[in-house]
């Protein structure tokens, strides 16, 4: 997970930037580089590999200044290189920039450049950005108005800080969207910039947090602030304790809520490195697998717990509908005591966000016993499962300290996503086409989950009308059934309300007798192929008097119409519409169990990792 340090004022940058990058290795990087701004130059280090690497450049080739910004990168447009590693400059080598998240439509920008005869050096989106703001600086604007006018042609969220040369008394810091913090740091006459707060707490307790659409202008003795049409703006200054789990949490109540606001970065992480947008092309190389190793599988069984589980139900859905493979999804508690049957080229999966749930671990040592090919699908680099494991997906989510689990269940989703599509390309039963089309849908789903969160407050009203309900149904079908599961889980954990779950189909077996107005009903109801079946399952809920809440696509007004409380959601491919559907869901638990005054970060009688059966 990319992060950012910048720092402005009368030290030497260089060591400054690179302490603080040390603060965010936890996030995960596979290059690193540093820029400082010298009298009519910018000097620049930067290599593929960790911080060590780029202390030992730096150490033989030393660069120093007042004026500085660094960058650890997971590599998305490019391999990890020193041509793709971060600073990038422009043609001219007077704007030097750092970024975070994805420029979707990078290669319209790009092509016009290169029209207009700019030569790019790197492989990567970021220089398209650079390169833009350095054409609109170079015919006469400042470097704000640079910046501005050039993130106003971005599409995707972003994080940005750049520097001039010839303005080489200020940075410009910018945040658009979800994609990455960006916050600016109170010195004694020296200010710091950063991704999260823990890179600057050594030199500052005094901090102000972008929101999106927000610019900061960034001088070692202040900081002014603007929207991006350049209207001046205030911002609060807050006050950071030296605790290190306060730290943590920057701007965030709770670990949680800063958890699910982490997900358009983690989502972004998560595909850094593995995909080619402009071939569409999914690489899984911790897999282990050869071609013909994936064309050989005939089934796959996902074994894990909890919301892991409910992220292999949705992994089913779309592992069998893109490869046509058949997968089954097995509870890990349940795996190994019931003699399961495995057979040749059976791959079984596990998906823990620790490594070190102990059923896990043993229905993947049970697997291993009956001579299956065991992957892994975690979070904690190094831990057991992925030690057990033949060939391993990690989930690049960083450090998830909540015990309510949010980024390390959409993460999974879109690592299913990506080796459904590898595995459909191997044997053949993708076309170019479809695979194309499915490999850029994911270049979407960052901002669209961005989009999810800027909704927050109009989840909270929904949290606030139901605090104190005692009981509620949740009902989902085909893909989004999982989420129902999930949702009713979330509501459970951190709110002690109890929340049940079903097939909405199966309302009519039974469920259906709970219905009345004291049971809130929250249906999931995204425009996907079984968006009709549960508009008829609403109108039931409905005709029996029930109170009904829905996850919605914007627009849909049939939902809308049916609907007492509507949680609305940007369109999103249905094959990737849980990601976007579980946000509202994430967002109400952890709304109404802050109403209700609980511990949400450390519910009752839960462990973040269950270690012991």
């Amino acid at each position: 997970m990319c992060g950012i340090v910048g720092y402005i004022g009368n030290k030497n940058a260089t060591r400054i930037i690179l302490n603080g990058l040390k603060k965010l290795e936890y996030r995960g990087y596979d290059s690193a580089g540093l820029a400082v701004l010298s009298p009519d130059k910018i000097q620049i280090r930067r290599e593929a590999g960790k911080l060590e690497v780029l202390e030992e450049l730096i150490k033989q080739d030393p660069i120093q200044g007042p004026v500085g910004i660094g960058h650890t990168r997971w590599a998305t447009h490019g391999v990890p290189s020193a041509r793709n590693a971060h600073p990038h400059v422009g043609s001219s080598g007077k704007v030097v920039l750092v970024h975070n998240g994805i420029v979707e439509n990078y290669l319209e920008l790009k092509a016009e450049l290169i029209a207009e005869g700019v030569v790019f050096n790197s492989d990567t989106d970021t220089e398209t950005i650079v390169q833009m703001i350095e054409k609109f600086h170079s015919s006469g604007n400042d470097l704000a108005t640079s910046v501005m006018r050039t993130v106003a042609l971005l599409k995707g969220a972003h994080g940005l800080v750049v520097m001039a040369v010839d303005e080489p008394d200020k940075i410009i810091a910018v945040r658009i969207g979800n994609a990455g913090g960006v916050v600016i740091g109170y010195g004694k006459d020296e200010m710091l910039i950063a991704s999260d707060v823990p890179a600057l707490i050594e030199h500052t307790r005094k901090v102000s947090f972008l929101e999106s659409h927000q610019l900061a202008i960034v001088r070692k003795d202040g900081v002014e602030f603007f929207d991006l049409k350049g209207k001046m703006i205030s911002l609060p200054v807050q006050q950071i304790g030296w605790d290190p789990v306060a730290a943590e949490k920057g701007e965030y109540r709770h670990f949680m809520q800063k958890e699910i606001h982490e997900q358009v970065r983690s989502l972004t992480d998560t595909v850094a490195g593995r995909v080619d947008l402009e071939n569409g092309l999914i690489m899984l190389d911790q897999l282990n697998a050869t071609r013909e190793d994936l064309q050989r599988i005939k089934k796959i069984t996902i074994t894990a717990c909890g919301t892991a589980s409910h992220a292999g139900m949705v992994g089913k859905v779309m592992i069998e509908h893109i490869s046509r493979i058949p997968v089954e999804v097995d509870i890990a508690s349940e795996f190994r005591y019931r003699d399961p049957i495995v057979e040749p080229d059976t791959v079984i999966l596990a998906i823990s966000q620790s490594g070190e749930t102990a059923d896990t671990l043993a229905a993947m040592e049970e697997a291993r016993n009956k001579g299956a090919k065991v992957w892994s699908i975690v979070n904690a680099i190094g831990s057991q499962a992925m030690r057990l494991s033949d060939g391993y997906i990690s989930m690049q989510c960083g450090p998830e300290i909540g015990v309510a689990s949010t980024k390390a269940f959409t993460a999974p989703l879109v690592d299913l996503y990506m080796l459904a599509i590898l595995l459909g390309s191997s044997r053949n039963v993708l076309s170019e086409k479809d695979r194309k089309k499915m490999v850029r849908d994911l270049s979407l789903i960052p901002d669209l989950v961005g989009k999810c969160l800027d909704r927050e407050a109009d989840v909270e009203k929904v949290a606030i009308a139901f605090k104190d309900t005692r009981s509620a149904l949740y009902l989902g079908r085909g893909i989004n059934m999982p989420i129902a599961y999930e949702g009713a889980l979330k509501l459970k954990e951190i709110s002690y309300i109890h929340a049940e779950a079903y097939p909405a189909g199966e309302m009519k077996h039974g469920p259906i007798a709970l219905v009345d107005k004291q049971l809130p009903v929250v249906a999931i109801i995204p425009q996907d192929p079984w968006h009709d079946k549960m508009i008829s399952q609403v109108e039931q809920v409905k005709a029996r008097g029930g109170v009904v809440v829905v996850v919605a696509t914007d627009g849909d007004k049939k939902t809308e119409e049916l609907a007492d409380y509507v949680m609305e959601i940007p369109s999103t491919p249905w094959l990737l519409s849980p990601v976007t559907t579980v946000i509202p869901l994430q967002i109400l638990a952890y709304h109404i169990a802050t109403l209700r005054g609980l511990d949400v970060d450390q519910p009752r009688n839960l462990a973040k990792s269950v270690t012991v059966e």
